[in-house]
């Protein structure tokens, strides 16, 4: 089965073939991984693609092959981690978990704003994922490769972007209504699907612990990718001095990003344009923030009166 996807005329090797997916590290190109029955064939590893980390290696998720079917899936073996995530004050243990991530995808089964998969376990117990591959590009490459200015981008691309994105938070509703978070929210882990135009979620593993609120690094999370948007990209404090911007004279402490300190998130300052009523949403997740969203309903309230603002 395996050696069909050998180049013509090559020798048949004999593949290492694993039930026990432990030691990931040790699971390489050409090894057959078999789960429940299914053999999957290892490709190459997969990369993070996170802020400039193109070439950092997940080794606990494969690229592979189906070799009953030839699809092309991601295999997402157990890998245990954690850290704390700061907002301002508030302290976020986050940690990975396998099994969450395997209750998300029975959740959201077909769900079109999701990545779709499911989940098996190997001989020792492993939550394994098998993951569909989505034929498209992260929002954030997207956004960043739209060639105008800010001006034009607000008014002729911003506006169906933040249909889709409107849409994106409601599908994060769906899992906070049913008791689950998404974990890490950020703007690469929502891809355009190049066939039907859906944004989609993918990564689901990680979980975190607070006790004020429980989906409050999600709702972080959605305004730090609402900022991206609508700035058409990050705008840096760094860039804005060495542009000098005039905005800078008027930018203060309170209108940068509470999570990033070098992003600013008070966008009325820097392109004037931007309305009251979008603005007021951006300095929810200001350092300079009174009061934080509580639900992504608040949220979404939000973004719907200014949506509807602009459509009339």
């Amino acid at each position: 089965m395996a050696s069909r996807w050998l180049p013509a005329g090559a020798d048949v090797p004999h593949y290492r073939i694993y039930t026990d997916t432990s030691d990931f590290f040790g699971i390489e190109y050409g090894d057959v991984v078999v789960l429940d029955d299914v053999p999957f064939l290892i490709r190459q590893n997969a990369k993070e693609g996170r802020f400039g980390l193109d070439d950092e290696v997940k080794f606990w998720v494969k690229r592979a092959i189906d070799l009953r079917s030839g699809d092309r899936k991601f295999i997402k073996m157990v890998f245990h981690e954690k850290f704390v995530a700061h907002v301002g004050s508030l302290a976020f243990e986050c940690f990975r978990s396998p099994r969450k991530e395997a209750r998300i995808l029975d959740l959201v089964g077909k769900h079109k704003n999701f990545m779709h998969g499911y989940s098996v376990r190997d001989e020792k117990g492993n939550v394994i994922r098998i993951i569909d591959l989505i034929s498209g590009i992260q929002l954030a490459k997207y956004v960043e490769s739209i060639e105008m200015d800010h001006l034009d981008y607000y008014h002729k691309q911003f506006p169906g972007i933040l249909d889709h994105y409107i849409e994106s938070i409601e599908a994060i509703r769906f899992l906070h209504d049913h008791g689950e978070k998404h974990g890490d929210i950020r703007r690469d882990h929502i891809y355009i699907d190049r066939h039907t135009g859906d944004y989609r979620w993918i990564d689901f593993d990680f979980n975190y612990r607070h006790r004020e609120n429980i989906y409050g690094y999600d709702l972080f999370g959605l305004g730090n990718v609402l900022a991206f948007l609508v700035g058409m990209g990050d705008v840096l404090i760094l860039e804005l001095i060495q542009r000098q911007h005039s905005s800078v004279e008027k930018l203060t402490h309170d209108d940068m990003n509470i999570i990033f300190g070098n992003r600013v998130v008070n966008l009325q300052k820097v392109f004037p344009y931007i309305p009251d009523s979008l603005n007021r949403v951006l300095m929810h997740f200001s350092k300079g923030a009174n009061w934080f969203y509580e639900s992504t309903s608040q949220l979404l309230d939000d973004l719907g009166e200014f949506r509807q603002s602009i459509s009339s």
